[in-house]
């Protein structure tokens, strides 16, 4: 990676490729473009994340639907505007990208496929709550650093002990997350009652702790997803 910033912000997702590539923008002459990457879970459904990637990176590569590739890069966050409201889209943004290939396995011979690094400071109080079936979970909001003073706003979701643990933490509470990015179907309901089906994107975190803090004291591991 090119800055220290990536240390602050850095995944890999191996996946198969579902969406032929679209424009979505251009800076100082350079094309970006964004397609569909479905990654599987263990229960046997799939992520399906937005990938925005440079042309210099596919210049020579081939995007066609079904291929298998490993993507490296950051989880990022920009705000859009639609009827006068700002809305955070979530998208990977890829620093590398290659085919994947069987070998590309930890020593232990477990195939990573969907794993994000994120080390910022809570920006908004969490909220801690329960699901019907009394299954805990906290809503965090992330601030990761990123060159050039910016930021980007991540939501993660944090369950179990980890969620106890997110419950009374401040605002500018500095933590490192590991965990894996996921797609999450919802329905937007509007002012005139109509229903809109949407798609978020978050963190749902494995394992949490405070940065610079005693790890003996702080660190929490994620139960069982």
């Amino acid at each position: 990676m090119d800055t220290n910033y990536s240390e602050n912000n850095y995944l890999v997702l191996v996946g198969k490729i579902t969406s032929e590539k679209v424009f979505s923008h251009e800076i100082y002459g350079e094309s970006f473009y964004i397609f569909n990457l479905e990654i599987p879970r263990l229960s046997g459904t799939a992520d399906c994340i937005p990938i925005t990637i440079s042309e210099r990176l596919i210049s020579n590569f081939d995007l066609s639907i079904g291929k298998e590739v490993t993507i490296e890069g950051q989880f990022r966050s920009y705000n859009t505007y639609e009827n006068q409201r700002s809305r955070l889209v979530l998208t990977v943004f890829a620093k590398d990208i290659r085919e994947y290939h069987e070998e590309e396995q930890e020593d232990g011979g477990e195939k990573i496929s969907n794993e994000v690094v994120l080390t910022g400071y809570i920006c908004k109080k969490p909220i801690y709550r329960k699901t019907p079936f009394g299954r805990e979970i906290s809503d965090i909001l992330l601030a990761v650093n990123r060159a050039y003073n910016k930021s980007d706003y991540i939501p993660c979701i944090a369950w179990g002990r980890n969620a106890r643990f997110c419950e009374n933490m401040e605002i500018g509470t500095e933590v490192k997350v590991v965990g894996r990015v996921q797609s999450r179907m919802y329905e937007k309901k509007h002012e005139d009652g109509t229903i809109e089906p949407r798609v978020a994107y978050e963190v749902s975190v494995g394992s949490l702790e405070l940065v610079n803090k005693n790890d003996n004291e702080n660190h929490e591991e994620a139960e069982a997803i």
